[in-house]
């Protein structure tokens, strides 16, 4: 779905994103990760030729950007640095103007079936029964929820969300993350961009991690949890069970052990020998966020737009 090579886009000496390879698949829920200033927007505006490249390569569809973009943009929606709206106009009529400008074409366009796009896409991100109200009055989340229905407006085949659960309360969070599994299943890629690790590893099937304009890690999911070849013990008798394990414990938190190169297995049998009671052994797993932290840079000195 989307395929960059050496993608690079630099602004005077600052360069935004540095030479990136990206690779959507068809099908993915892709979750874009990284620091604030680490090229994520940037990235996302050159894929939908909001920007222009510096250098490199980019297919959307099978079709090269910009060159050939007008002949994909009816099938993608997209929400970039949050959704904008006519404050003085009710949500329903911002879609109607948002649907009257854009591409032609597609199959799920058109004026005649304006009015009903407009009704399904509100009432998926739970503004049906509020859309008559000024954007004005809406809250940071009901914004969003609106850039949500702009995008959807299309029956897109390609997602492209810019931190697309920002200002959202956790039950609208669970209600966008549904909405996208649901997309998903039905054929719609999704490309995101978010700060939400959490959201991310339940949402998201594959990760490109990028840092300082840099791709540093690109995966699917499941393939990051590898173990770290400790065991997590967890027992009522602490005490007991670091006094037999002397030497092998690595980290003790509460009644919680982490026991370095040891097999689970074997380190219950021997544990429960020594009547020590193990409520939970299991290996550890990396977080994403451990995943995230190892491969990224903190600093204020990163930039993810042009300067003003």
């Amino acid at each position: 779905m989307i395929t960059t090579t050496a993608l690079t886009k630099r602004y005077g000496r600052i360069t935004a994103v540095n030479a990136v390879d990206l690779d959507v698949r068809e099908g993915d829920r892709y979750g874009l990760l990284g620091p604030n200033g680490s090229g994520k927007t940037t990235l996302l505006r050159l894929v939908l030729g909001l920007v222009y490249a510096t250098s490199g390569d980019i297919e959307l569809m099978g079709h090269r950007v910009p060159r050939q973009l007008g002949q994909v943009l009816p099938h993608v929606g997209a929400i970039v640095e949050g959704p904008s709206a006519y404050g003085h106009l009710s949500g329903r009529a911002n879609l109607a103007l948002l649907d009257a400008a854009g591409p032609l074409g597609g199959p799920h366009g058109g004026r005649r079936t304006r009015r009903s796009r407009i009704s399904a896409a509100l009432d998926r991100v739970g503004l049906g029964g509020i859309d008559d109200r000024p954007v004005k009055a809406y809250s940071l989340g009901m914004r969003q929820r609106l850039g949500l229905a702009g995008a959807l407006l299309r029956e897109p085949r390609l997602l492209v969300l810019d931190e697309p659960t920002n200002g959202l309360d956790p039950q609208g969070i669970r209600e966008v993350r549904d909405l996208l599994h649901e997309l998903n299943a039905a054929g719609t890629t999704v490309f995101l961009s978010s700060h939400q690790l959490a959201e991310v590893e339940q949402l998201c099937t594959r990760i490109g991690i990028v840092d300082r304009g840099a791709m540093v890690l690109q995966s699917d999911l499941a393939a990051l949890w590898t173990t770290t070849g400790r065991v997590v013990v967890i027992t009522p008798d602490v005490d007991r069970a670091a006094a037999l394990l002397d030497g092998q414990v690595e980290l003790r938190a509460g009644d919680r052990l982490v026991i370095r190169h040891a097999d689970a297995a074997t380190l219950a049998a021997h544990l429960v020998a020594q009547d020590v009671r193990v409520a939970e052994i299991h290996p550890e797993r990396r977080t994403l966020e451990e995943v995230v932290l190892a491969l990224t840079t903190s600093g204020a000195d990163r930039i993810d737009r042009p300067p003003p």
